[in-house]
């Protein structure tokens, strides 16, 4: 065993019987780099990657290759979702020297941490234009030890340029947050990259575009525009019906491979699902659509059945690859069936009525004829018990065969998301039990990962079997830890879960805000990095900029404090700058300056406890499609959060106030009258 065996990561943990004499990131290996003078080889990834195991299992395991990397190399393994600090600063820079990125990220440095060799998968023999892994090992040993000079002097000119691309507002030039017409560009943009044959924007590899879609939910609530719910509506749909989706079990995989959302790459993450639960919700709250309804809570489920770890959390990842029942490990062998599997599981009539239904063909639509489970466009009358009878024999079936491996770390900002996910299909569908799980996970985040350090709330990145990680949190753990809470407090009324994110939004405006305003993704006394990691985008998830912008505009919503407020527009002045040229990639930052226009719209419904006219003007509040409205229920003569102060009842009944920046309408005890003035 190497010094991995003691670490949390369970992809660290993959590697610690590798011959490769690994260490993590700790600053003990730079020095032992620096102490023997040789470059340090960086190796990030995750442990649902495909390519990281292949590389793993060709290079890794080695012995010939891990002789030559022990005697020539430091070399440290990093997981990035425990350590995105890490991986985002080196990423840019390998995606700045080779135009591209991707996982495993293969990076050498100096000791000093400096990047000089860039790449990601490398090949154990020359392929396809590639070297082999073996030769850029000798090419990097032979330029440290005969072209040192030139090495340092790439190695420095990299870090300058990177260290000079920070986000910086100019003196008293905040640039404002988008307005109407700043939103409609970036609407025209979206429209310019949508497929509209099958939905999604642009070509292969598809991602679901879940914070893209969120933008333009809310645009068309605020705006009206039909061709934004369109497009929302038909990626869906789209998405719901290929084989991106799990037609038995429930729950997205991370992307298509294709542009017809057809064949997936089979891994399923936390975050994925958590964003795109909470987005066919709110579909089915601006359509009614039962499709987007169902498939709402068949994803809440798969969170709850198979993400869910015996603390309370929520586990990171599901392998693409698992054992194809001959001691082979191969990629969606879990999810793929041939119509022979259907005939000796369902018998030679149903199985034939289930690969009409799913699209499996003798041909194949994956690899070695087997066929991804897909629902083509129906066709003639179905007979329902008899479909959802073939689905249970399917899925108990499956059920037998080897399952994918799961990456068991609870990250913070995944679970924040999947609370707000869960807390919110909950109270929408009448699932008490899926508001309790996200209130568990909540309970868990704060009991394992946070702790009060100086007067400050700081969370823990990760933690395992109920122990905090080693990795501080970063900007999206505070943030989307927050959103969860908020969440929570927006469907339950606990004014606990809102303390806990003014506490978390706190240490954000006091450890994560520059002094114009910009925002950094390591708190100002985190680990130093050769620079330290910033970016507004959105990527997998909500990027930890706009998340925070979001969560702030919020509680200000429910507190009138006019720094979250003012710290929020500033947030968002960079979605000014980004949502027209670049829509796809800071889909939640327009997400949340949809809400911003509209106020967003502040909900305070008060009434006794257990009152049904209390609980009916909730829930009519919780599925008003306003973009980001904050709901607060409470009881009469409630002091705080300040949105619920002195409101009254009306004539003796539970009423509601809808407000924008604290003035408030006439109020009502009418749901149907709630609800038209929470539409556009």
């Amino acid at each position: 065993m190497n010094r991995l065996a003691g670490v949390t990561s369970p992809y660290l943990l993959q590697h610690a019987d590798n011959p490769v004499d690994w260490w993590p990131w700790t600053p003990e290996a730079f020095e032992e780099a620096r102490r023997r003078d040789v470059p340090v080889l960086l190796s990030v990834g995750y442990s649902a990657c495909h390519w990281c195991h292949v590389m793993a299992h060709e290079s890794f395991e080695d012995e010939e290759t891990a002789a030559f990397l022990n005697a020539h190399f430091v070399s440290v393994k990093v997981d990035r979702e425990e350590r995105p600090d890490v991986d985002a600063v080196y990423m840019e820079a390998v995606q700045a020297a080779t135009g591209h990125g991707g996982w495993p990220m293969t990076v050498f440095l100096t000791p000093d941490g400096e990047p000089f060799y860039f790449g990601t998968y490398f090949p154990p023999a020359p392929r396809s234009g590639m070297p082999s892994f073996r030769q850029v090992l000798e090419g990097v040993r032979d330029a440290w030890a005969e072209r040192r000079t030139e090495v340092d002097e790439v190695a420095g000119r990299v870090a300058r340029q990177l260290s000079g691309r920070a986000v910086g507002y100019a003196e008293d030039e905040v640039p404002a947050p988008p307005d109407a017409a700043g939103l409609a560009d970036a609407l025209l943009g979206l429209t310019r990259e949508f497929d509209a044959a099958h939905g999604g924007f642009g070509g292969a590899p598809k991602f679901p575009p879940a914070m893209v879609l969120e933008f333009l939910l809310r645009h068309h609530a605020r705006a009206g525009a039909g061709g934004a719910l369109e497009m929302a509506a038909a990626t869906c749909e789209a998405m719901a019906r290929g084989g991106l989706y799990d037609q038995l079990g429930g729950g997205f995989a991370r992307y298509a491979v294709d542009a017809e959302w057809v064949v997936p790459h089979f891994e399923k993450m936390l975050s994925d699902n958590a964003l795109l639960c909470r987005v066919y919700a709110h579909l089915w709250r601006t359509t009614g659509s039962e499709s987007a309804r169902r498939v709402a809570l068949e994803t809440a489920d798969f969170l709850v059945r198979e993400m869910r770890t015996p603390q309370g959390g929520f586990a990171s990842a599901l392998d693409a690859d698992s054992d194809d029942g001959s001691g082979r490990h191969r990629e969606g062998a879990f999810y793929v069936w041939t119509p022979a599997q259907l005939r000796e599981v369902l018998g030679e009539a149903d199985a034939e009525l289930a690969a009409a239904y799913f699209g499996v063909t003798e041909d194949g639509t994956f690899e070695e004829g087997a066929s991804v489970l897909q629902l083509p466009d129906e066709t003639g009358p179905l007979d329902a018990a008899r479909l959802a009878s073939v689905r249970e024999r399917l899925l108990a079936a499956r059920e037998q065969r080897p399952r994918p491996a799961r990456d068991d770390k609870v990250v913070a900002a995944w679970n924040g998301l999947a609370v707000a996910a869960l807390a919110e299909t909950g109270a929408y569908f009448d699932r008490p039990d899926l508001v309790d799980a996200a209130a568990a996970a909540g309970d868990l985040l704060l009991a394992v990962h946070t702790e009060q350090r100086g007067g400050e709330l700081r969370i823990a990145r990760t933690s395992r079997d109920g122990i905090a990680g080693p990795s501080a949190g970063v900007l999206e753990d505070y943030a989307s830890s927050a959103e969860g809470f908020l969440a929570l407090y927006a469907v339950t009324g606990e004014t606990a879960w809102l303390e806990l994110a003014g506490l978390l939004l706190d240490t954000v405006l006091a450890r994560f805000t520059g002094v114009d305003g910009t925002l950094f993704d390591t708190a100002d006394d985190a680990e130093r990095l050769f620079r330290r990691p910033q970016d507004p985008t959105d990527g997998a998830t909500p990027s930890g900029w706009t998340a925070a912008a979001g969560a702030l505009l919020t509680y200000a919503a429910y507190t009138g404090g006019a720094r979250y407020r003012e710290a929020a527009e500033r947030a968002l002045g960079v979605v000014g700058a980004l949502g027209a040229r670049a829509p796809r990639y800071i889909g939640w930052g327009l997400a949340v300056a949809e809400a911003a226009l509209d106020g967003p719209r502040e909900v305070a419904v008060v009434g006794p406890d257990g009152d049904p006219d209390t609980a009916g003007l909730h829930r009519t509040a919780l599925l008003g499609t306003a973009p980001g409205a904050a709901v607060a229920v409470g009881t009469p003569g409630q002091r705080w959060p300040a949105l619920l102060a002195d409101r009254g009842l009306l004539d003796g009944r539970p009423a509601a106030y809808v407000c924008r920046h604290f003035t408030c309408d006439a109020p009502t005890a009418d749901a149907d009258g709630l609800a038209e003035r929470l539409r556009a």
